[in-house]
């Protein structure tokens, strides 16, 4: 006899196993369908756009900024790399990026945008802790711009600049800075603060011939290192401290903030005048050449290393550079005395200024920094020269020398009166 099914007890263990398989193969089938839904969302978001679910379905990766952050490295050291800028050039290599300035001769303000300011601007902007500024001129708006901002959001600003030519200077933007509190001192003498460079979070030094004015980077042409090393940014930070705390400037500096360090395989020396005998390390590098040297030269008018030119000249060695055109022609220039001795110097055909201070030195040695070619820079003035030897360093300097010298103009000299 059949009995009555018990509605409150649970079906027979064959109606289970079924019922089991059944709701399984749903879940499958159910599970590939939204798989195969979601990656038809997936394709038509990543070719159209259009989100069908309503939500990001695909993390898009961040586009790459247009300059590199100043404070990534290559993970390969050996890499040279470069740095994309709207107007001038830049590269980088382990611990060092170099950039040059690239003057159109445009006298239209609104489009002097992305030049070198902008990376050096950049990285007062990433600065955390504290920012110290030689500053011989400043009127830069992108440069005074990421100042103020660093100071307001609580980075630690300091400033030694010239007095003549900073604080006093009609176009100056340091008025700006005192006016937020960011202490300013100046030199108050006759001879020049001419230094130029600034110390980030006491890890990188920004220098170079390029003052941080809107002349210096889009009309002028110039140069501007960053520099990673703690031992190079010591010196450096002596120096600012001599300056900034002890309102020590020029003939009256102590010596002592000079230094050879090497980074990365790459000899580094630096020294500050009027203190140590910066002539002297120049004339020393220029007397080791054995194959070729160039110059890029504001101003030129020693006597000492007109002559050693002209001496590496007559032993064989390779010499040319490049004047700028003002003041060339004066009595005090080394230009008559190099073109008379039949070294192949040109002025250059920039509408502005050739403002580098620059010695290349056997395709391998980099001497660049603020300091000028003169007597002033020797005895007065405050000055920092780096010598660097790296030949990739070396290369991109004979790349803007060779683009300098493709628009140079040959002088007209009279060697007989």
């Amino acid at each position: 006899m059949t009995q009555p099914t018990d509605p409150n007890q649970p079906n027979r263990p064959d109606s289970l196993a079924t019922t089991q398989t059944t709701n399984r193969t749903q879940g499958i089938l159910a599970s590939l369908v939204a798989g195969i839904l979601f990656v038809i969302g997936v394709l038509v978001y990543a070719l159209t756009g259009v989100d069908l679910f309503g939500v990001n379905t695909v993390n898009v990766t961040p586009p790459v900024p247009t300059i590199i952050a100043t404070d990534q490295v290559p993970v390969d050291n050996d890499l040279v790399y470069s740095v994309p800028l709207g107007q001038g050039f830049g590269y980088g290599k382990g611990f060092w990026q170099v950039y040059f300035t690239a003057p159109s001769g445009e006298r239209n303000r609104a489009l002097w945008t992305n030049g070198i300011d902008a990376p050096l601007a950049s990285a007062i902007n990433n600065a955390q802790f504290t920012i110290d500024i030689a500053a011989f001129e400043l009127n830069n708006e992108v440069i005074t711009q990421a100042i103020l901002n660093a100071h307001q959001r609580g980075v630690r600003v300091r400033i030694v600049t010239d007095d003549e030519h900073g604080l006093e200077d009609d176009d100056s933007t340091l008025v700006e800075l005192e006016l937020v509190d960011i202490p300013i001192v100046d030199d108050d003498r006759s001879a020049l603060m001419h230094d130029k460079f600034v110390i980030i979070d006491g890890i990188t030094v920004w220098l170079g011939s390029m003052n941080y004015t809107m002349n210096g980077v889009y009309r002028n042409n110039n140069n501007l290192l960053q520099l990673r090393s703690r031992r190079l940014v010591q010196s450096y930070q002596d120096e600012f401290d001599e300056m900034f705390t002890r309102r020590a400037f020029g003939p009256t500096s102590p010596v002592g903030n000079s230094g050879t360090f090497t980074v990365s395989g790459v000899p580094l020396a630096v020294y500050f005048a009027s203190e140590d005998d910066v002539m002297d390390h120049i004339l020393r590098e220029v007397f080791k050449a054995q194959s070729q040297i160039r110059f890029m030269a504001f101003s030129f008018t020693r006597d000492d290393l007109g002559r050693a030119l002209v001496a590496r000249a007559n032993s064989g060695v390779v010499v040319e550079g490049i004047f700028e055109t003002t003041g060339s022609s004066t009595q005090y220039s080394e230009m008559k005395r190099l073109i008379c001795a039949n070294i192949p110097v040109m002025r250059d055909g920039n509408n502005g200024i050739l403002h580098h201070k620059v010695i290349i030195i056997d395709d391998t040695t980099v001497i660049t920094g603020s300091f000028n070619f003169s007597n002033n820079a020797v005895r007065n003035n405050d000055e920092n020269l780096l010598i660097m030897r790296d030949p990739d360093l070396a290369a991109l300097f004979i790349e803007e020398y060779n683009r300098l010298r493709a628009i140079a103009k040959t002088p007209d000299v009279d060697c007989e009166g």
